[in-house]
């Protein structure tokens, strides 16, 4: 399996060189990092509305931010997760947030 030469490309090609099987479906978690509590909050209930079901949100002390996880289950392509990463990327601006990565555990 070949990948574009970008950050989420790097990830997967690491993934696959350390035995990760591609081909299966599993959880993944996108994260996002709000300043105000209150962006936290709208961003939850927006994805929510757009049929993302899986959030967790928590004060992250260490960067007194808030962190807001978005757990969707999938099958790990460049295409999918990218275009899941842009679309929640984009709602996350919306609500002064910014994307703070993705990942999900190994399937053999």
């Amino acid at each position: 399996m070949t990948f574009p030469n970008d950050e989420n490309g790097d990830v997967l090609r690491r993934m696959q060189a350390s035995g990760d099987n591609l081909t299966k479906p599993r959880d993944v978690d996108f994260a996002f990092i709000f300043d105000k509590e209150d962006d936290a909050r709208g961003f939850c209930a927006a994805a929510h509305t757009l049929g993302f079901d899986r959030i967790d949100r928590r004060f992250w002390a260490e960067k007194k931010a808030w962190d807001v996880s978005v757990t969707i289950f999938l099958m790990p392509t460049h295409a999918e997760i990218t275009a899941t990463e842009m679309k929640l990327d984009t709602l996350a601006r919306e609500f002064c947030g910014r994307a703070d990565g993705w990942g999900c555990l190994a399937q053999n």
